[in-house]
């Protein structure tokens, strides 16, 4: 059995809902959410959103700190663009019922400030503002019966055109997104859903790192599949470590927002010194790259296992009110913020690359849309400005729903149903877990917040002989939910590395020891497939060769 649908959204954040909400009064949506519906990065987005709405600010100024953060490889057309369409976004969510903290005198909504900005702008939700927004946009998600929503599926891989033909279109026959294999993880068969338009909305890649401030459905699908497919990816050299996450033995993934500093957050050592005065006159306020490196810097000459965040000279009213997610799993991991300093660690937080696409979300393949986290659109370069990620998602789904609204509708492709015929189930899933761990621990190991060609040459090395097994694993067994996530890490990990490889120099967030100085042009590192579709195996086959730039 074929499912039609006219939109076909693969992801369930931010950017997922705010597309089908967009397109849905008109369209028929299919909405695939690997876990619950809930269950996203940006759930998890504790600082806020960065518009501009009052007199204090202006866009030029919020234009420009988004420039200085990028270290000159932000796209400045796109940069405009999403800061200009900022206030529509905030304004379109506070009709979407949600309520962004005001000031105790109900004068106006409260704006907080982070690393990088030069005036408070930051819209919040206290320090929960994802978990409020991905709420908010559920309840209207799960009311519209023009939205189909699968929870508990992981899309397998995309059908294109290209593929079903299995060799390569003319020159005046462009590669068309069909649809997609999505596995049902309760029944662990797999379903095929033909649609008009497909868009990845599926976040990024943070669970490549043995440390990362990501939940665990950020592996970097939509990246991996849109690769496969043949998209060209972009700047997936540049992750975004996130300086502060908490170190604690009974703690995984926790975050510690940026507002913290950008409310008066001082990072010190054990005994008590601050050290980043002499590291940025910008000093706790510097772009997130500049204090990550800091703190491993300060890590690793004094052999630390972290480093401290000290709000507890603020009055405790004050950090209850401001903070009262931190301060409550901080409390009950035995730590009394109002008191005493929060031990930190930098963790993988962000992908500044991704899919590469153009002012609508629009990929190389027609018919097929990133948005979100998955995507470069060029507004991050080098480093993402705080806040200004799920402003991305915003403007980008809307552009995408406007683009999206306007195409006719095609006739539907008949499309081949996934084949299990050649495949048994598997033997020995330990070898997944196994592999999973030792990828996450090389990567972290040599393709970190420092790096240097002799690590990152060892890291490709070991991509290459376990991408090998995995290849052989998933020709051989039926699809898993742990072994599709796998893939897709391998697949994501090797782009890291060879766009980190491309880079011959020390910019923003790569920082090489083998090239510490920057070079005085700034270019984007674009990775471009190769596949030769002849190769391709049925619906369980895989593109074999690719080229890299």
């Amino acid at each position: 059995m074929i499912n039609q649908f006219d939109v076909l959204i693969i992801g369930s954040g931010l950017a997922g809902l705010t597309l089908a909400l967009k397109v849905a009064d008109t369209k028929k949506v299919c909405l695939v959410s690997k876990r619950e519906i809930t269950d996203s990065a940006s759930s998890w987005a504790q600082g806020g959103i960065a518009a501009v709405l009052n007199s204090d600010d202006s866009i030029e100024a919020h234009i420009e700190d988004t420039l200085i953060a990028g270290a000159g490889l932000c796209d400045k057309e796109v940069t405009h663009m999403v800061a200009e369409k900022a206030r529509e976004s905030i304004e379109w969510l506070i009709q979407q019922g949600v309520h962004f903290t005001r000031e105790s005198d109900d004068s106006g909504y409260h704006l907080t400030r982070e690393g990088g900005h030069s005036h408070r702008r930051i819209y919040h939700v206290a320090d929960a503002t994802g978990n409020a927004v991905q709420k908010t946009l559920t309840e209207r998600i799960r009311e519209h019966s023009n939205i189909t929503i699968l929870e508990n599926h992981i899309a397998v891989d995309l059908i294109t055109s290209k593929k079903l033909a299995k060799t390569n279109l003319k020159a005046n026959q462009p590669n068309q997104c069909l649809g997609a294999y999505v596995l049902d993880n309760a029944s662990g068969k797999v379903i095929t859903i033909a649609a008009q338009h497909t868009a990845l909305a599926t976040g990024g890649a943070g669970k490549v790192y043995l440390y990362t401030t990501n939940p665990d459905v950020s592996t970097g699908d939509g990246i991996a599949m849109a690769w496969r497919a043949g998209c060209r990816v972009a700047n997936m050299e540049f992750i975004q470590f996130h300086p502060t996450c908490l170190y604690h033995p009974h703690a995984k993934s926790f975050l510690i927002s940026e507002v913290v500093r950008g409310e008066g957050g001082l990072l010190k050592l054990p005994d008590g010194t601050r050290f980043m005065p002499t590291h940025d006159a910008r000093e706790e306020l510097a772009p997130r790259d500049i204090v990550a490196r800091a703190i491993d810097f300060e890590m690793k000459k004094r052999g630390l296992d972290c480093v401290y965040l000290d709000i507890s000279h603020k009055p405790a009213s004050f950090i209850q009110e401001h903070f009262p997610t931190i301060y409550k799993r901080c409390l009950e991991l035995g730590i009394d913020i109002t008191k005493q300093p929060i031990p930190v660690v930098p963790a993988a937080h962000y992908s500044c690359g991704g899919v590469m696409t153009d002012a609508q979300g629009k990929t190389d393949i027609e018919c097929l849309y990133a948005i979100g986290e998955t995507a470069c659109t060029g507004l991050h370069g080098a480093n993402r400005l705080a806040s200004n990620s799920l402003l991305e998602c915003l403007v980008f789904s809307q552009a995408a729903a406007r683009q999206i609204l306007s195409n006719p509708t095609q006739p539907f492709v008949q499309l081949p149903e996934w084949d299990e015929s050649r495949v048994t189930d598997a033997d020995e899933e330990v070898l997944i877990t196994h592999t999973w761990n030792e990828l996450r621990r090389f990567m972290w190991n040599y393709v970190g917040i420092v790096r240097t060609n002799k690590r990152l040459s060892r890291a490709l090395h070991r991509i290459y002989m376990l991408r090998d097994e995995v290849y052989e694993f998933y020709s051989n067994f039926r699809v898993s939910n742990d072994l599709i996530e796998l893939r897709n890490l391998l697949q994501v990990a090797e782009l890291i590395v060879l766009s980190a490889i491309e880079r011959h120099e020390s910019r923003g967030l790569h920082y090489s020891k083998d090239y510490p100085n920057l070079l005085d042009d700034a270019v984007p590192t674009v990775l471009e497939p190769v596949t030769d579709y002849s190769l391709l195996d049925g619906s369980h086959g895989h593109p074999l060769a690719v080229n890299h730039r």
